[in-house]
């Protein structure tokens, strides 16, 4: 063998030694992992998108049909309670509360005409009567024979039956007169329908016919909302809801005022989940709302669920295996890597869970996954900023 090849061969041992002392540092050598900290005062939220709605939007219109003569207010516009929105043509309609009116008056009159027949049926009756005690006193004598007698009965037997159908007649007629009456109460009630009105204090949302249209009864003339029952209707993932609860704090953003924060709280809890999205329907009230909304436009909506004084926050992408409840992590113990399987509590907005069991006295939690990890590798904690 010449010195060349032994000086290239001393060469390859050289650069295979220089590797293996490389490789056996960089595989065996304390690896610096960063760690979690406690935190204090750690604020739990769930996030949701949704869109500015009303607990109270009516779409009003005419119970009854016609072409519409006036409209009274556009949309954007306040209104009271009563206030007169728009107008259809009534003149058919008045006619026939006139015709009606008259049909009262005549039954009035009726009524009276009734009375005065009673009147005179009853001083007929009285006559009949004063005339057949008289005969029958004088029976038996030559003065009133026996058939003059049974004619007077007969008489006043008659008088009797024509005061009663006279006082029949004065019920039919008060009969008569209630019918107008009520016919008279529906026609003008029907007169009523075709003036609209405000049915509650008011914010007119938009206008769907103009004058001279001619609308059906039932339909939709303007969509009315209530100011004070404007809320945000918000989408939170089913995975994230289990902790909402009635009256507690919320921040809501909308799309046209990002940099304003509203304050709000929740008001409903929707008992029927997306069973399409797996999102369940939650609605918040703005403490202090804005001046002007803007129903079904979108907001942010932030919810704080949970207040901890003091916890151990695991970022989710650290967690392997995690099912909603448990996952494993890389802990440091005694100087050295392990597996180990924690139960978790709440998750933070910004992808962090809750430590809640499983973690042994002394030990830190890996906050992030770092190359060359593994069961028993020497390590050492860092608390820097997790990446």
């Amino acid at each position: 063998m010449n010195r060349k090849r032994i000086r290239s061969l001393l060469g390859v041992l050289i650069v295979a030694g220089v590797s293996a002392a490389a490789y056996a540092f960089f595989q065996f050598r304390p690896l610096t992992v960063p760690v979690v900290e406690a935190e204090e005062d750690v604020e739990i939220r769930v996030f949701g998108l949704g869109t500015v709605e009303a607990r109270i939007l009516s779409n009003v219109g005419f119970k009854v049909g016609g072409a519409l003569v006036s409209l009274e207010v556009d949309h954007g516009q306040q209104v009271s309670s009563g206030k007169v929105l728009a107008a259809l043509d009534a003149r058919e309609q008045e006619a026939r509360v006139r015709r009606a009116d008259a049909a009262v008056l005549a039954g009035t009159v009726n009524i009276r005409k009734a009375d005065a027949s009673v009147e005179r049926a009853r001083a007929v009756l009285e006559q009949a009567k004063e005339a057949n005690r008289r005969k029958k006193a004088l029976a038996g004598t030559n003065v009133v024979s026996q058939q003059q007698v049974d004619e007077a009965q007969r008489d006043e037997d008659v008088s009797a039956a024509e005061f009663s159908v006279a006082e029949s007649e004065v019920e039919v007629a008060r009969a008569q007169l209630a019918d107008a009456e009520a016919l008279l109460s529906y026609e003008r009630e029907v007169l009523a329908q075709h003036t609209l009105t405000a049915p509650f204090d008011a914010v007119v949302v938009k206008r769907h016919h103009e004058a001279g249209s001619v609308v059906r009864d039932g339909e939709p003339i303007f969509p009315l909302m209530a100011p004070e029952t404007v809320w945000t209707l918000a989408y939170i993932d089913e995975a994230r809801a289990g902790t909402i609860e009635l009256d507690q704090p919320a921040e809501v953003r909308l799309r046209s005022l990002p940099h304003d924060v509203f304050r709000a709280r929740v008001a409903r809890i929707g008992v029927e989940s997306d069973r399409v999205n797996e999102e369940r329907r939650v609605w918040v009230k703005c403490e202090l709302c804005p001046p002007r909304v803007f129903l079904g436009e979108q907001a942010e909506v932030r919810i704080t669920v949970a207040r901890l004084d003091t916890a151990l926050m695991v970022p989710e992408a650290a967690v392997s295996r995690f099912d909603g409840h448990k996952g494993d992590v890389w802990i440091i113990l005694n100087g050295r890597l392990e597996r180990r399987e924690l139960i978790f509590g709440h998750r933070s907005e910004d992808a962090r869970l809750e430590v809640v069991s499983g973690l042994p006295e002394g030990a830190q939690i890996a906050g992030t996954i770092v190359p060359g990890m593994r069961e028993g590798r020497m390590a050492g904690g860092s608390r820097g900023a997790l990446p």
